[in-house]
């Protein structure tokens, strides 16, 4: 091993005698040479690197060993060579795609040996080089001292069954009968997993009937390779029928039989009979291996079930199911954690993974990617695909299309372009996935005009768009708002005969209500049930819950009635959204009975639904209901949003309360509820009806950050409650941070001030006001004189009469002048 002092070679001879036909039985090849066909098997270590590597030698017969007119043609010609059998595999390997294979064979002088060529075929086809196999065979019938052999034809059909080449393993079985080379069960059993592979369960069928009319009895094998046929096609119930016909015919299942039924189960998606048949298999007295409870876990991550998986992998773990999990197994429990959101657990669970010494697949890494695609975590998704790198991988379509899918959730449509080019330039072909994942890039932040140019390129590298490319077009048309660009993609779907289902269905007509378009929404809705494709419980959400934005609630209640004559379960927002609309209809006795049903359903009410219903009781102004839904939900930890805050607030006003909104305002402070426009106007009435001045003077505090954004009517009411508590001084100041902050003043604001300073008697500050308004370009009414000049007369005194007339005068005369300059 050159001149590393830390590798070590072993070489161990096996004395294994060589079984050449499956047909007879096992005997000693008679030669001169006894160790010709003897196993050398080669053990090198590595110390420094942590490798070793296990080679297997074969000699095969050499010179010395064929006859000797052979002999003597090689010995005189210097261009032979008397390699060993591993030799010539290892030089048949090296060559180049177009080099002359012929020339290699033709030097060898164990070619002269027939028994060479089923251990060379034997070789090279274990390497799963099929071109060259294929070529070494062409080779082999060419010579003269060839003889056919079924261990040749069957090590030559398993190795098209490898490469998924149906066709021509049927050739090779026409071929060896051409050659009067009878098949035998192995022939038989090679054919049958050739077209299992391809998913032709049809014709696997057809190849056990001939063999059983060949006289040629099935093996165990025989019938595991066909119940694989009917399980890999989805064909579970044939599955079935041939496992119970194996059983008849007194051939037991084993262990890899109960695996094939339980992958059969799985591909058939029928998730819950192969977790009953497991239950059945424990039963017996064939042990599940580690294959058995792959399978197992995936049928309990389909189902939902992600306790029990996560039970039976600890259980793995811990050796209490008698075996190990393997790589196969720590990605199913990735894929685990990843649908349940749990991405930290990914990570943990990948960590473990190379903890226990097992070195992750391009599988394990891509699901990692996957998992942190799912949730838009960008750089975590790239510093995985970095590692694939770094560990020797070469990075497949799938991890290009999870990283780009990382990057367009994460709302990065450029970088996602970029990896999409940098698949392309690293001769990685982007397939349907990876397309429909750029499309949803760019439609999900508004390219519209970029993503429908990835679907014609699509199109011109000859991928054919599916249901999810229009799906993914038509969702991005209804965030942009682009209502002709629907019809353009609906039409498109139709000339390239893409029939909606009823995905592309929702996606379409939510499309057309977040646009406005009720009438074409409820058109397609129509041709939808025309077509007899079935509305789910998403259609008619969109349906139901447009309807009550636009106000249609009479609509919204007509689906309801569509959509239980279907028996389909509601979701919360149809809930939430109904009982909106029967309180806006003014149906409080409907809402409630739909609000109880909803307990009923084991569909508890979130906040929005709560929400809605104290709409509905504060539109009946039935506020004693209201607050004793808040108490319910306290009772069921529901913490209410700022909506719900107002209604409950609203119905503490109306009901006589005022107390509680303002207790519940500091639930809001404690809950970091954000306070809005509509709670602030609920606690300047609690206050006002209260008649508590230093409350409303604290919440101008809390208010004033917020001035610029709330409403002119709400301050005009903080500065009314102000002034008719007396306290002007406190209006006026907060009349002046109002200014300050540059909010708007309208006649209004400056009314109320009027008003509230006429009745504390302050005439100075009521004419200062009307000068103000001059300034502000905001002419003041004749009642506004005439209320100051009336309390001149009455209540002014002689002395202030006269000034507060001349100063009104003189008020009067600038507006004048003013609106006569401007006419």
């Amino acid at each position: 091993m050159g001149t590393n002092t830390n590798t070590i070679t072993l070489n161990l001879n096996l004395n294994l005698n060589l079984k050449l036909s499956p047909t007879r039985p096992k005997t000693k090849i008679l030669c001169k040479n006894n160790s010709a066909f003897e196993e050398n098997k080669q053990v090198s270590v590595d110390y420094d690197e942590g490798k070793h590597e296990v080679s297997t030698r074969l000699t095969g017969l050499r010179k010395a060993d064929i006859q000797r007119r052979y002999r003597l043609r090689v010995e005189a010609d210097r261009f032979q060579r008397d390699w060993t059998l591993s030799e010539v595999v290892h030089e048949i390997l090296r060559l180049r795609p177009h080099d002359d294979i012929e020339g290699v064979l033709n030097r060898w002088i164990g070619r002269f040996a027939r028994k060479n060529f089923p251990l060379l075929i034997r070789e090279i086809t274990q390497r799963g080089s099929i071109e060259r196999s294929i070529q070494v065979f062409q080779w082999m019938k060419n010579q003269k001292n060839y003889c056919p052999r079924n261990d040749i034809y069957n090590m030559m059909i398993r190795l098209h069954a490898r490469h998924n080449r149906t066709d021509q393993a049927r050739g090779l079985f026409f071929e060896m009968q051409e050659w009067r080379c009878k098949p035998n069960a192995e022939t038989y059993n090679a054919l049958i997993n050739a077209h299992g592979r391809a998913g032709q369960s049809r014709w696997a069928m057809n190849i056990m009937e001939d063999m059983l009319r060949a006289s040629i009895p099935p093996s165990r094998s025989t019938y595991n390779n066909l119940i694989n046929a009917c399980g890999s096609s989805g064909n579970w119930r044939e599955a079935l029928k041939v496992c119970r016909k194996m059983t008849d015919n007194g051939v037991g299942p084993d262990l890899v039989t109960h695996n094939i039924v339980l992958s059969a189960y799985k591909n058939g998606a029928q998730y819950s009979k192969a977790l009953s048949y497991f239950e059945l298999m424990k039963g017996t007295n064939i042990r599940p291996d580690t294959t058995t409870h792959n399978i197992v876990i995936h049928c309990l991550v389909k189902l939902g079930q992600y306790a029990k998986a996560i039970e039976m992998f600890n259980s793995m773990r811990e050796k209490r199911a008698g075996c190990h999990p393997d790589i196969v197994t720590f990605t199913s429990i990735i894929h685990l954690y990843s649908v349940c959101g749990q991405i930290e657990n990914c990570k943990a669970v990948f960590n473990t993974m190379l903890a226990e010494g097992l070195k992750p697949n391009i599988v394990s890494y891509n699901a990692l990617i996957g998992a942190y695609a799912s949730h838009g975590m960008s750089k975590e998704a790239l510093s995985v695909f970095n590692e694939i790198k770094q560990s020797g991988f070469c990075p497949d379509v799938v991890s290009y299309t999870s990283l780009l899918n990382a990057y367009g959730r994460s709302q990065q449509p450029k970088k996602a372009w970029e990896v999409f080019d940098m698949m392309k330039r690293n001769n990685r072909k982007p397939n349907l996935v990876s397309y429909n994942a750029l499309i949803d890039a760019y439609g999900s932040n508004g390219l519209l005009a970029e993503a429908v140019e990835v679907l014609r390129e699509m199109e011109q590298d000859g991928i054919q768009p599916n249901i999810v490319s229009i799906c993914t077009l038509l969702a991005a048309c209804g965030r942009c708002g682009q209502k002709v660009k629907i019809d353009a993609v609906l039409s498109a779907a139709e000339q390239r005969g893409i029939q909606l289902n009823t995905v592309a269905y929702n996606s379409a007509i939510g499309s057309y209500m977040n646009v406005g378009e009720y009438e074409k929404a409820i058109t397609l809705y129509r041709s939808m049930r025309k077509k007899k494709v079935t509305p789910d419980c998403v259609t008619y959400t969109v349906l139901i819950s447009s309807c009550c934005k636009m106000s249609k609630y009479t609509e919204a209640l007509g689906f309801l009635d569509e959509m239980m004559k279907l028996k389909i379960p509601l979701s919360k927002e149809v809930y939430s959204s109904v009982i909106c609309a029967y309180s806006k209809q003014g149906q409080l006795e409907e809402a409630e009975s739909m609000f109880n049903s909803m307990k009923m359903a084991d569909c508890y009410p979130d906040v929005v639904t709560y929400t809605a219903m104290l709409h509905a009781y504060n539109a009946a102004e039935n506020w004693e209901k209201a607050c004793v839904l808040f108490e319910e939900m306290e009772a069921n930890s529901i913490l209410p949003d700022t909506i719900a805050c107002s209604a409950l607030m609203r119905a503490f006003n109306k009901g006589g309360q005022p107390s509680k909104v303002l207790i519940l305002a500091e639930i809001m402070r404690e809950k970091e509820i954000p306070f809005g426009d509509s709670i602030f106007f609920e606690m300047v009435s609690a206050c006002s009806i209260l008649r508590d001045w230093r409350t409303a003077v604290d919440l101008i505090k809390l208010m004033e950050p917020s001035f610029t954004v709330l409403s002119a009517g709400l301050l005009n009411q903080l500065l009314h409650f102000l002034g008719k508590s007396g306290k002007t001084e406190t209006m006026m100041k907060l009349f002046y941070k109002i200014v300050a902050t540059g909010a708007d003043i309208n006649f209004n604001t400056y009314s109320i001030l009027l008003k509230n300073l006429l009745s504390a008697g302050n005439w100075r500050k009521y004419i200062e006001v009307l000068q103000w308004m001059e300034d502000a370009g905001i002419q003041p009414s004749n009642g506004m004189y005439y209320d100051i000049l009336f309390f001149a007369q009455r209540s002014g005194g002689a002395e202030y009469a006269v000034v507060i007339q001349e100063r009104v005068d003189s008020l009067k005369r600038k507006v004048g002048d003013q609106i006569s300059v401007s006419k």
